[in-house]
């Protein structure tokens, strides 16, 4: 077992991922290009590639035409030249198909999983970061990019109806591609903390001392953060786009996407006695489907289907 490597810049990591295809390696070898793109050539011994969905099915701004186009002709390279296909859930799976106009016998849907004893197990905030926070907040934890819906989100906590809760909004995350007017807009709000890149018990801390976790997020191949959140107990309010379909089961459906319609339902989730309870309640034991022993087993599944043929 070994791993492909990546390089500092897209270019060379093509070419990496290109080579890796030309070496016949030793028999019951098996190529997992694991993040989207792959070689530009056929590969020599069996190989699959995980594509994680393809959000401009839907929207414009995950990334700007020349790199949707660059993005989309690296992915139907990479499906191209290898064998099977994995995607991380059914939403994705019809994406790929629809979009690259794959057969479905090629694709395989695996589910990512949840470390749920991580985020359930009770964690303190480290001594800096508690005193950079507001008694009670509501909190998105991820990256800055345009699909995550930051903009809207920042608006929706400048609206005079959520700013009267007395509850603002704590963002961790670092920018990730085009962020330029999601920084913007987190900058100049009032009711927004912008904490940055935090560590991982911070990360399972702040769900866990949050009074609401906000995803309103424009488009997700899976969703990690709405499925670690419930582990945390957190009351989760968040988009049901692309695969959160699927993955957010018991959190408060945010229907609209607007700064308003994002605030209405930020306060609904403040004040909806009911609705925080059952989503506390069934947040633990949903998050716990998602395990990653099965997604490891269906990966070895489709290994020895490939080694098989």
């Amino acid at each position: 077992m070994g791993r492909i490597p990546a390089g500092g810049h897209p270019q060379i990591t093509m070419f990496r991922e290109t080579l890796a295809a030309l070496q016949r390696g030793k028999p019951g070898d098996i190529l997992h290009y694991v993040a989207d793109t792959g070689p530009l050539v056929q590969t020599r011994r069996p190989s699959v590639v995980t594509v994680h969905g393809v959000a401009s099915r839907w929207i414009d701004t995950a990334r700007t035409p020349s790199q949707d186009a660059v993005w989309r002709t690296r992915v139907r390279r990479a499906i191209d030249a290898t064998e099977r296909i994995i995607t991380v859930s059914h939403s994705s799976a019809d994406d790929v198909q629809n979009v690259f106009d794959v057969s479905p016998d090629r694709i395989t849907t695996i589910y990512h999983g949840i470390d749920v004893e991580k985020f359930s197990a009770r964690t303190e905030l480290s001594d800096e970061l508690a005193t950079r926070l507001p008694l009670k907040f509501a909190l998105y934890l991820g990256n800055i990019e345009p699909r995550k819906n930051l903009v809207e989100l920042v608006r929706a906590f400048d609206r005079p109806e959520l700013k009267a809760m007395g509850v603002p909004l704590v963002i961790a995350g670092k920018p990730a591609w085009n962020s330029e007017d999601s920084m913007r807009a987190i900058s100049r709000s009032e009711n927004v903390h912008h904490l940055g890149f935090v560590s991982d018990l911070d990360r399972v801390a702040l769900m866990q001392a949050c009074a609401v976790f906000v995803f309103p997020s424009l488009y997700e191949g899976f969703g990690f953060p709405v499925l670690e959140a419930l582990s945390a107990g957190a009351v989760v309010t968040t988009s049901r786009r692309g695969s959160l379909a699927e993955v957010s089961g018991p959190a408060l459906e945010l229907q609209d996407l607007s700064a308003e319609g994002i605030a209405s339902g930020v306060i609904d989730a403040l004040t909806n006695t009911k609705a925080r309870s059952d989503c506390r309640v069934s947040g633990l034991s949903w998050a716990s489907q998602f395990t990653w022993d099965e997604s490891v087993d269906k990966h070895v599944e489709v290994y020895k289907s490939l080694a098989a043929a």
